[in-house]
């Protein structure tokens, strides 16, 4: 797998928050859309997408709410500034989505055993997100938010977490030896998840 590099300067995404009338959709694609390969400002609501195959497509500044990926490819993918809404996520690997522009948002969504590897995401938000088992190896998560999110037994190896803010997140472990952390913050509680190779006892 290749190493992921930075972005120059890069800045916060603007969460899409306009879509014309025409592009909010719910529950299915109309009969004249199902072979559409691109999405720009589309809002998607109530989407069953289990196991569907929607490879090679490209979404630009979508929202996607209460809807379900379980089983879902995201094989050349293009998620590019793309905000995801008390979604079911499980399992889905995003690294396998296309590099260019990647860019999310998550919020109340179903993360877990979710993969990002390689990926390069600085600024992602993730807000109250379970991200059990969710795999961050070699990403780049540079000033990232997991604001209330659980994090149990997510795997962070070679990860760049610089400036990433961990404070109210929850079951946080990693090894700041194998990882890049520099003001990265976290709370009191978080500390022995930190230390956990070091078999310490620490008294509270």
């Amino acid at each position: 797998m290749r190493p992921s590099t930075s972005r120059k300067a890069s800045k916060p995404l603007t969460k899409p928050a306009f879509f014309p009338a025409e592009n909010v959709l719910d529950r299915a694609l109309p009969a004249t859309m199902v072979g559409q390969q691109e999405f720009e400002q589309y809002r998607f609501s109530n989407f069953d997408f289990t196991r569907a195959d929607i490879s090679g497509r490209r979404f630009t500044e979508c929202l996607f709410e209460n809807c379900n990926f379980a089983g879902t490819s995201l094989s050349h993918v293009a998620l590019q500034n793309v905000a995801f809404e008390g979604c079911k996520l499980l399992g889905l690997q995003f690294h396998a989505c296309r590099d260019m522009l990647f860019g999310v948002h998550f919020s109340q969504c179903q993360l877990d055993y979710a993969s990002f590897q390689g990926k390069v995401m600085p600024n992602t938000r993730f807000v109250n997100c379970s991200l059990r088992e969710a795999d961050f190896t070699q990403a780049d998560l540079t000033n990232a938010v997991f604001q209330e999110c659980g994090l149990l037994d997510a795997v962070f190896s070679g990860t760049k977490l610089n400036g990433a803010d961990f404070v109210t997140a929850h079951d946080v472990v990693l090894d700041p030896e194998l990882n890049q952390v520099r003001q990265a913050r976290f709370a009191a509680h978080s500390l022995p998840g930190l230390l956990t190779k070091y078999e310490l006892v620490i008294s509270k």
